[in-house]
């Protein structure tokens, strides 16, 4: 017997082996850093496609894992002392994994510290600031007449990247080595082009993110992470 076997959202998501980490996620900037983090430590997973739809994300299946109803979430059948981890929020995820495996963040010292503020720069930031920036410059937002709300998140894109274009001087890596922090970070940064937003924040003004991004994403692992799970063809 294990965790999967009566987990409600088996039924809709059935394991293809239930001694491995199951990935539930969808390639959105949030979805991937889950995805490489496992392709970059090299841990044995399934991954499961949930789309962004309610018919996925708010079925009672789904929301018996996560009921913030958000990918991507995970459970792993063998965490710490052998008991079963379930997780959603992929800051969470990220951490957990690294601990434990023991890489892509120092186990202990400042180092640790460094990764571990990168990373809630993103979460608390990056994320939420572009996302919103992406609603009123290519969603719905868009056809609000009042332009304070657009050009409230374009200046805060603009106020990160300048952040990160300073902290990136001279470094390959935002904290020191590759890490969870560059995991959670870049595919944030992908996501300008996608919102149609690179020119309004000034990307070809600067020059350590974007050769920050083209180094991410040369990784192999990236690359085969950020198309995992495939998406629907």
């Amino acid at each position: 017997m294990t965790i999967l076997t009566d987990h409600p959202i088996t039924k809709r998501w059935p394991p293809v082996r239930d001694n491995v980490i199951q990935l539930y996620a969808f390639p959105t900037p949030n979805g991937v850093k889950a995805s490489i983090a496992l392709e970059e430590l090299g841990l044995d997973y399934d991954p499961h496609l949930v789309t962004l739809a309610d018919a996925d994300v708010k079925s009672p299946e789904f929301l018996s894992l996560n009921p913030n109803n958000k990918i991507p979430a995970i459970i792993d059948p063998n965490g710490p002392g052998g008991e079963p981890v379930e997780l959603w929020e992929s800051g969470a995820i990220l951490i957990y994994l690294a601990e434990k495996t023991g890489k892509l963040m120092p186990t202990s010292g400042a180092g640790k510290y460094e990764v571990l503020k990168w990373l809630m720069f993103q979460m608390g930031g990056v994320g939420p600031m572009f996302g919103q920036m992406g609603f009123f410059v290519k969603f719905a937002g868009s056809e609000i007449e009042d332009p304070r709300p657009r050009e409230r998140y374009v200046n805060e894109g603009k106020r990160l990247l300048a952040v990160l274009e300073g902290a990136m001087e001279g470094k390959d890596w935002i904290a020191g080595e590759y890490s969870i922090a560059d995991i959670a970070i870049v595919p944030w940064l992908r996501a300008l082009d996608f919102y149609g937003a690179k020119e309004l924040v000034g990307w070809d003004d600067l020059k350590n993110v974007p050769a920050y991004f083209d180094r991410f994403y040369d990784r192999p692992a990236v690359q085969k992470g950020m198309n995992t799970p495939a998406r629907p063809t």
